[in-house]
């Protein structure tokens, strides 16, 4: 592999850049797929950081090597479940005058990857942060689902039990902004039908995954027709949901909200109808009717309403 000691003159001058400057902490972005997208920056850094904190440090070693680059600095894991032990003391480092790159398996540090703890630990030590930009797959979907990107917020992955999906999903309901998560595929089929559940079928949505990669692939359609594409042919890969803000219709049913009073005339009709028990009807109801932030009636005080209800 090459190192500085072998670079033209040009290269060198490359080298010489402000990120050659000592005493700062530096997030750099690596390629999600396509190694390709590594930029010169990236490479430079790598070969120039008195310290890289790799999230794993055999996929940077793979990275140098793919990249023909030696990492002249001192390597250190920083994951998950170290980053607040080690923050303070690369940061001692940083004030001795070293760089630290910071860099995640794919993509940038912080999005779903080590580096917050060392980013907020930096600001509040007045320590100089900043960052070399690259591959990002919120951003890659987002652009290429075809839906609004002039406003959008990224959740991360959607939460693993379904209770908590649906919970975050009522939340998300009326979100006019363009709603970005991440999946994978052994819990896509499930989030799909939590999706179902409380968001209208017609919702346009797009499904990205593998992106940059040979197998790169956009789904894009309705939740309902995502729904069916998965159950017909499961997605493999790092899968990338993007979906489409409410519309003004469905904002529309936020003025609507239904009283306790309204609740319980509902649940005692439905418990009525379906034969079925009136704590039962409560529940479906409440369902059907949540509040404009996501939330429920409390089903106690829908229940002693509908009981008062009966008594007239």
């Amino acid at each position: 592999m090459d190192d500085t000691r072998n670079m033209t003159s040009s290269e060198k001058q490359m080298f010489s850049n402000d990120d050659s400057q000592r005493g700062k902490v530096v997030l750099a972005a690596t390629p999600i797929g396509n190694i390709s997208d590594a930029s010169d920056r990236l490479k430079t850094l790598l070969a120039t950081a008195d310290i890289v904190a790799a999230e794993d440090t055999r996929r940077l070693y793979d990275l140098a090597n793919r990249l023909q680059i030696h990492v002249n600095g001192r390597i250190v894991a920083y994951h998950d479940h170290n980053e607040r032990d080690k923050s303070d003391s690369l940061l001692d480092d940083v004030e001795n005058g070293a760089t630290i790159l910071v860099v995640s398996d794919a993509g940038m540090p912080t999005i779903n990857d080590p580096g917050l703890a060392i980013v907020r630990r930096a600001i509040a030590r007045q320590l100089p942060v900043t960052c070399a930009p690259g591959p990002s797959a919120v951003l890659d979907a987002l652009a290429l689902s075809g839906l609004p990107t002039d406003r959008f917020c990224y959740e991360g992955f959607v939460p693993r039990k379904r209770s908590e999906q649906l919970k975050k999903f009522r939340e998300l309901q009326y979100e006019t902004r363009t709603i970005v998560f991440y999946e994978t595929p052994q819990r896509i089929a499930q989030t799909m039908k939590s999706l179902l559940e409380i968001f209208p079928a017609n919702r346009p949505m797009a499904l990205a995954r593998e992106l940059t990669k040979n197998y790169e692939e956009v789904r894009r359609s309705t939740i309902s027709g995502i729904a069916d594409s998965v159950e017909q042919d499961p997605p493999r890969g790092e899968i990338v949901l993007v979906i489409q803000g409410a519309s003004e219709q469905e904002i529309h049913h936020i003025s609507s909200a239904l009283s306790i009073e309204e609740l319980a005339r509902l649940s005692l009709a439905y418990a009525n109808d379906n034969h079925t028990r009136l704590k039962d009807a409560i529940a479906q109801i409440l369902q059907d009717h949540p509040y404009p932030d996501g939330s429920l009636a409390n089903k106690k005080t829908v229940y002693q309403t509908a009981l008062e209800i009966k008594e007239l």
